[in-house]
């Protein structure tokens, strides 16, 4: 047992996606969905580039790297699909979704996933971003509970 206890991912730290415009994805990230930025430098991995960290909440941050002249990406395997940002209600996600719309972000109506509701949006980039509820997850205790 003890060795459960030591091998069990408690959660997921970081997504880190590529940016081409740093400043554009600091204005939609940051000033349209209000994640704060928690560290702004030259990447430990790349000293060529720039790595904005925002904060995720609960303990999960979302990283852009920039690269402004990395061809467009092509989507498949390999690619990631989109990454979910959660809202406690789904009245919460309504207000979003207009709050998005004002602003003139596309942005699909609520669809009903059954254990959650979502919308979707892209950002600057074209990254699919999912704004999704809590939701009573996938059973008693599952992963979105």
């Amino acid at each position: 047992m003890s060795d459960d206890k030591r091998m069990r991912l408690r959660g997921l730290h970081h997504v880190t996606a590529i940016s081409s415009d740093i400043e554009r994805t600091i204005a939609f990230y940051r000033d349209t969905l209000g994640l704060p930025i928690v560290h702004d430098a030259v990447s430990d991995d790349d000293p060529d580039a720039r790595h904005v960290w925002f904060d995720g909440g609960d303990g999960s941050y979302l990283s852009f790297m920039e690269y402004p002249s990395l061809p467009e990406g092509v989507v498949g395997r390999g690619s990631t699909h989109h990454f979910a940002l959660r809202v406690e209600t789904e009245d919460e996600q309504e207000a979003w979704r207009d709050y998005l719309r004002e602003r003139g972000v596309e942005c699909t109506d609520v669809l009903n996933r059954s254990s959650f509701q979502s919308i979707y949006i892209r950002d600057p980039d074209g990254h699919v971003v999912e704004i999704a509820t809590r939701g009573p997850g996938f059973g008693a205790g599952g992963p979105l509970a």
